[in-house]
């Protein structure tokens, strides 16, 4: 299932944040831990390096994402080889629901514009990334009072707000971004397992089987400790049918309720019922990258 989500806002959104950018001095782009490739919006870092701005990277729900594999995501980013502009990208992992790791930001932001932060020249910071992956949260956390709506559902801000943090220092939030085409099947799949994309542009039960055959390879333990039955021999759909089986999930007919267990799954994925996890790393996503490139160049040669 190819997924493609792009409300009608997000253009106005995309036009404003390039129009913006000429006049900030940091880009914060927050990612959620547990998917940083996929859910790294292309059209963010095409229009920061326009305009060379340097950019903190803050790998968000680092409390939901497997501590080894964001570990690993932390050592790429860092890694100027990795860096689009060298030193210019610094990667941090925290949970914005935590002051204390909330706190850290501007102090980190500095490091990136020395030559900002006082009150002649206040250091300009501009919150970016895809929707759901906690920028409001960050907002209200740095601001210490609730000034940016926050919900379950993706695409809930819709305009750029600016908030003074103190006398030298300016917070500019921005609406969560999507780009008009998701070029990869599999990074649409766990961004819709991440809840990044609303829910009318996906089926639940599809993003559920998928997610479950990423669980099965990776963290089938945390499987068997959720839902108590073993997962030798399942594919991603025989662990949406057990856990409906388990949970006691019916419908007219006595059959099971396959929708209903695999929103359970996702939700439990989604708040870290099931444990600290990660759907790709960059070991990971190299292969995916390497998949759709020979694909791609196979594709070609039959044109030929």
């Amino acid at each position: 299932m190819a997924i493609q989500w792009f409300p009608g806002h997000m253009t106005a959104a995309r036009r404003d944040a390039a129009e913006t950018m000429e006049r900030i001095d940091v880009v914060i782009e927050v990612l959620d831990a547990r998917i940083p490739a996929a859910g790294s919006n292309p059209l963010i870092n095409e229009i920061r390096l326009y305009r060379q701005r340097p950019c903190l990277k803050i790998l968000n729900k680092s409390d939901l994402a497997d501590p080894a594999v964001t570990k690993t995501w932390l050592n790429f980013f860092n890694a100027k080889k990795n860096a689009p502009q060298g030193d210019n990208v610094k990667a941090v992992a925290l949970s914005c629901k935590k002051p204390g790791d909330a706190a850290k930001i501007p102090a980190l932001c500095l490091t990136l514009a020395p030559y900002r932060g006082t009150s002649l020249k206040p250091l300009r910071m501009m919150i970016m990334g895809i929707p759901n992956v906690g920028k409001s949260t960050l907002i209200n956390a740095l601001l210490k009072r609730r000034v940016a709506l926050v919900g379950d559902e993706p695409a809930i801000t819709k305009n750029q707000k600016s908030f003074d943090l103190n006398d030298h220092m300016i917070l500019i939030d921005t609406p969560g971004l999507m780009w008009p085409k998701i070029e990869h099947d599999s990074d649409g799949m766990i961004l819709a397992a991440s809840h990044a994309i609303g829910r009318n542009a996906v089926i639940d039960e599809e993003v559920a089987v998928y997610l479950a055959d990423i669980l099965l390879a990776r963290y089938p333990k945390l499987l068997t400790a959720r839902y108590d039955f073993a997962t030798t021999g399942m594919d991603g759909a025989d662990v949406i049918a057990a856990i409906a089986k388990q949970r006691g999930y019916r419908i007219k007919g006595n059959k099971v309720d396959l929708e209903k267990a695999a929103l359970m799954l996702l939700q439990d994925y989604r708040n870290g019922a099931l444990g600290r996890i990660s759907l790709e790393t960059p070991d990971s996503r190299q292969e995916m990258l390497d998949v759709a490139t020979a694909s791609t160049v196979e594709e070609g040669d039959q044109h030929i």
